[in-house]
């Protein structure tokens, strides 16, 4: 068989390959032989970068110099809880002044969590002659100038997605910015920005783009103006509303009911930002066609709520806050048999006491009522080990899970155990589990469960659990496939970290603040492990400064193959072994 493969044309090869999506595979394919890695090198045309500080970009541009579409991740995930102190990197201005000068024909840049500048945006919007994507999710760093930037030049521009990124919101004149001529915009994603925007320009923008499936608008849109939009985009699939704050007029009601009945393909809402309830008919004529729908900023009770989500029987994706409470899961289990996806965020995270009728059984309710359900996010402020262990039997099929209780190392509410028994029984029963996220009174013994039953977990997020080393052992030694583990206020240290060593290599990266994990050790780890980046995060000052033994505040450990990254901030200091990247 690779007698007769060797004999195919590079063409035919490059056809086969093409074909071929997952990274995994196609990292497979280049290592058959050296015909082949040229091969797939050559033809490559998307290229996903977990961490941007594991490879660098010139050899990223150098392996791959046909790329079209580039993903990049920046800071770690627990950025996002604000635990990563500002100016700590994830800057993405090397990656783009390297595409400029390697990749003129790039159609597409996604970021994550990345320090974008206007520079950078007026850098691709010059340099891409046909450029189409830019998606820049929680990224920081930039203005409106810079979006005015790509809104004049990127003449082609398909797709531009801002989501929950952090914009100095200058004006909202850059939307006049694009042409008069242009009409090639399939999807637009405001949300993020604080000020008003240019309402006649971003009517005549979505009048005038007759490919416009996805519009999310920021909550300075009001509720007249947005009759306009969908009257001018009856086509969209996604839509994402301003605020519904002010007054009821029947007159703003009838016109917007009528055009939401004029948007017959919509397929997912989200927005409602301090939902009017009054208002919340008008999307009653396409409730019964939505498969998404995310509530996640509004303030809808549970009366309404429930109004709302009984009329949406074809749902498959669920965000919304805990004002639905219990009695609205049961209605939700009961309409929405396709449900994949629930998340439910608190609606009052930091208060002393529930203000909301949200408990354990509302997540029961769904998981025995919705049998396609895959991915749970929960907040709440009480589980017991029954409930898991029920919740775990209804939903064999569950890959992800991840419960988040108000109030740390809470144990099971009716008996006042830890909740070992009941994640054991997730872990045990839902045999595909990737993601998970532990919150309660924990002890080692769930790690225990972890390890020996979480085969196919790729990340794991733990905060305030845990009685010794043993349970990090457990979890290092077990989960064979783990990519990202995330720690916080464990009593996790040095002697699991050494002893498993080596499972670091195969990890995508490991998170540790507030643990118990020392100076020395991390230095011990680099020099025992060169080919990764052990990063000692620590705002207190240079951490030789203090006794060997004294636990660092933040550990992030990362594999790299371009060795230590040269933009680090005084605070952070990196444990390598500098002859291990010498060429």
């Amino acid at each position: 068989m690779q007698r007769v493969a060797f004999s195919l044309p590079e063409e035919v090869l490059e056809h086969v390959f093409s074909f071929i999506d997952n990274d995994k595979d196609r990292s497979s394919i280049s290592l058959v032989c050296r015909s082949w890695y040229e091969i797939e090198r050559c033809c490559r045309r998307n290229v996903f970068v977990g961490n941007c500080y594991a490879v660098s970009p010139e050899m990223v541009v150098k392996r791959f110099p046909r790329v079209r579409s580039v993903t990049l991740k920046g800071k770690p995930h627990f950025a996002d809880f604000n635990l990563v102190p500002d100016g700590w990197g994830g800057y993405v201005s090397p990656w783009i002044k390297a595409m400029a000068a390697a990749c003129p024909s790039l159609l597409e840049i996604r970021l994550k969590r990345m320090v974008v500048t206007d520079d950078c945006l007026d850098l691709i919007a010059k340099s891409f002659k046909n450029f189409r994507v830019l998606v820049l999710i929680s990224c920081e760093g930039f203005t409106t100038h810079g979006l005015a930037a790509i809104a004049a030049n990127c003449r082609n521009l398909r797709e531009l997605d801002l989501r929950e990124s952090e914009v100095e919101d200058i004006c909202g004149h850059w939307l006049s910015h694009f042409p008069d001529s242009y009409n090639s915009l399939e999807s637009l994603n405001i949300s993020c920005l604080s000020n008003e925007v240019n309402l006649p320009a971003l009517e005549r923008l979505v009048s005038r783009c007759p490919n416009l499936q996805t519009l999310r608008l920021n909550r300075a849109v009001p509720l007249d103006r947005l009759t306009n939009l969908l009257r001018g985009a009856p086509q969209l699939v996604e839509l994402g509303t301003g605020a519904y704050t002010a007054e009821m007029r029947p007159e703003v009601l009838a016109n917007l009911t009528e055009a939401f009945s004029g948007c017959k393909q919509l397929k997912g809402l989200s927005g409602f930002w301090d939902v009017l309830p009054s208002y919340l008919p008008a999307v009653y004529p396409v409730c019964s066609g939505l498969t998404s729908l995310n509530l996640s900023y509004a303030t809808i009770q549970s009366p309404d709520l429930i109004k709302l989500v009984s009329q949406c029987g074809s749902l498959q994706r669920l965000w919304v806050l805990d004002y639905i409470e219990d009695a609205g899961l049961d209605v939700l289990a009961a309409s929405c048999k396709d449900l994949r996806e629930l998340r439910v965020f608190p609606s009052d995270p930091f208060g002393l006491e529930p203000n909301v009728a949200l408990t354990e059984e509302g997540l029961i309710s769904v998981s025995e009522g919705c049998p396609k359900l895959q991915s749970v996010l929960y907040f709440c402020r009480q589980m017991s080990n029954a409930a898991l262990n029920t919740i775990a039997q209804n939903r064999p099929n569950m890959t992800r899970f991840r419960l988040c209780i108000i109030e740390p190392r809470t144990p099971d509410y009716l008996t006042h155990q830890p909740l070992d028994a009941g994640f054991g029984a997730i872990v045990q029963h839902c045999k595909n589990l990737q993601r998970l996220s532990l919150s309660g009174l924990l002890t080692d013994r769930v790690f225990e469960y972890i390890g020996t039953y979480a085969k196919k977990l790729e990340m794991l997020s733990v905060a305030f659990a845990g009685d010794s080393d043993l349970g990090l052992h457990h979890v290092l030694s077990g989960c064979d496939n783990l990519r990202k583990l995330e720690i916080r206020d464990c009593p996790f240290g040095d002697k699991a970290l050494l002893a498993n060593a080596a499972k670091l290599e195969t990890m995508r990266s490991l998170w540790m603040s507030s643990c118990l994990v020392s100076y020395g050790a991390c230095k011990l780890l680099g020099q025992k492990m060169p080919r990764l980046n052990v990063e000692v995060i620590d705002e207190r000052g240079p951490p030789d400064t203090r006794p060997e033994s004294s636990p660092v505040e933040k550990l992030y450990i990362y594999r790299t193959i371009s060795g230590p990254r040269v933009d680090m901030p005084g605070y952070v200091w990196t444990m390598e072994d500098d002859s291990a990247y010498l060429k």
